[in-house]
């Protein structure tokens, strides 16, 4: 039964709340951009270690927020956290640019992190919660659009505000200023985040919670009630596992390589640094392409279907651009490949991911399950970029990609025997369906 609702107040609470999967995006792919000079201007360009310090500390703070997210947003509510999150973000993004000492710029580094794990977690969660379910799947990908528009944002403004390194007074800017600005132009959408926050309502699911928990409060302060949080996953645990694998492999499907490496797997193909730059840009823009091709899709082929494209066609995707590799091969077929592994992902893992961890979960857990899962995503995600480097040196970019190929085809077999199709189907509905 198709329930009537406000279309335009919907839009807007959902683009709000999506707004922090756009600084998600452009914080985690920032950096890269201001990498070389900020090692300059801290004298970390010949210390390895300091370097990775440098490109881990917002991960770390990743993996907390997200640990802490799930059920804070069960005590004080989805929409407290998303504001919490806007303050983190804003006050990353200037201190980060404006802190002369490493020390500091690390930390500033890590409370972005922190931002970055509670809106990765909260916001397509509150997006599901509000919508309804003949538009649920394609409002959450709106996340992951706003995610890819962040990206691409950054990307460009890496572009833009680096300028001539072959020349001494515009490597001095930037070297001096110009990493700065690449972090301070976070602000503005943070600032803006920030301010749309307070004008949007907390989730009515949660709402119910809380009306529930109120006319039980006697009942939960029993020692019986008590010993039931301990064991409250118990009856979920095939869906947790499902929601494990997904998370994870989002990550350990390898496309987020290319974004964190593009260096490496351009210059491996044969590009000199002013094309990869460009190269870079290209697969911004069909990161977003695909992604809007994803919000027309999601309700019509559903979610499974998508997982099970993304998984298999990343696997050929993968084998190829080994082979690719293998035989030295460079130029535009490469480039072509790599694009084509962004654009399945975008279209397919990329959203997909999101919706299903949102809709799969009982709303008694879905706060705490929702957390764990966007922990371990995040842990695949640590554990994908610290790895890339060895594998790239121990087995070179065709073994490598051969890895990820096989890892793709094995999460095609286990979401062929265990993904669920949920297109259409209420949270309450699926909250009877996998609990069983």
């Amino acid at each position: 039964m198709t329930m009537s609702y406000n279309k335009g107040f919907l839009y807007f609470i959902c683009a709000v709340s999506a707004m922090g999967g756009l600084l998600f995006g452009y914080d985690w792919v920032v950096i890269g951009g201001a990498k070389p000079f900020y090692e300059l201007y801290f004298g970390i360009s010949s210390s390895p270690v300091m370097q990775g310090v440098a490109m881990s500390t917002a991960l770390v703070g990743c993996l907390i927020g997200a640990m802490v997210a799930g059920a804070a947003a069960d005590r004080w509510g989805r929409k407290v956290l998303l504001t919490v999150s806007a303050i983190l973000f804003t006050t990353s993004a200037i201190g980060t640019g404006l802190f002369n000492d490493f020390t500091l710029f690390n930390i500033a580094r890590f409370v972005g992190g922190v931002g970055i794990g509670v809106a990765s977690a909260l916001a397509p969660m509150y997006i599901a919660e509000v919508s309804p379910s003949e538009i649920r799947g394609r409002m959450v990908s709106l996340n992951q659009m706003t995610i890819v528009l962040g990206i691409l944002g950054a990307q460009i403004v890496n572009m833009l505000l680096a300028r001539d390194t072959s020349v001494a007074t515009e490597q001095a800017w930037n070297v001096e200023w110009g990493w700065r600005w690449m972090f301070w132009a976070e602000t503005l959408p943070a600032a803006l985040f920030l301010v749309m926050s307070f004008f949007i309502p907390e989730s009515p699911v949660f709402l119910a919670m809380k009306k529930q928990a109120a006319s039980q409060t006697s009942e939960a302060s029993s020692p019986q009630r008590k010993s039931e949080g301990l064991s409250v996953l118990a009856p979920y645990r095939r869906v947790l596992v499902l929601g494990l694998v997904i998370a994870v492999f989002q990550q350990w499907c390898g496309t987020n390589v290319i974004f964190n490496y593009a260096q490496e797997i351009f210059v491996g193909a044969g590009f000199d640094v002013d094309s990869m730059f460009i190269n870079i840009v290209i697969t911004g823009i069909a990161n977003v392409i695909f992604t809007f091709v994803a919000l027309y899709t999601i309700e019509k082929w559903g979610r499974r279907t998508l997982m099970l494209i993304g998984a298999g066609g990343l696997g050929l995707i993968y084998l190829i651009l080994g082979t690719c590799y293998f035989m030295g091969l460079t130029g535009f077929a490469m480039v072509a490949l790599v694009v084509a592994a962004i654009s399945v992902y975008a279209m397919t893992l990329g959203p997909v991911t999101w919706t299903l961890l949102a809709e799969i979960f009982p709303h008694r857990v879905r706060g705490v399950a929702m957390a764990t899962c966007t922990f371990a995503l995040w842990v695949g995600c640590c554990t994908l970029t610290f790895s890339f480097p060895s594998m790239n040196a121990a087995l070179g970019s065709s073994g490598t990609f051969w890895i990820y190929s096989c890892i793709c085809f094995s999460a095609f077999i286990f979401l062929f025997r265990n993904c669920p199709e949920t297109k259409g189907k209420s949270l309450e509905e699926l909250e009877q369906e996998l609990a069983k």
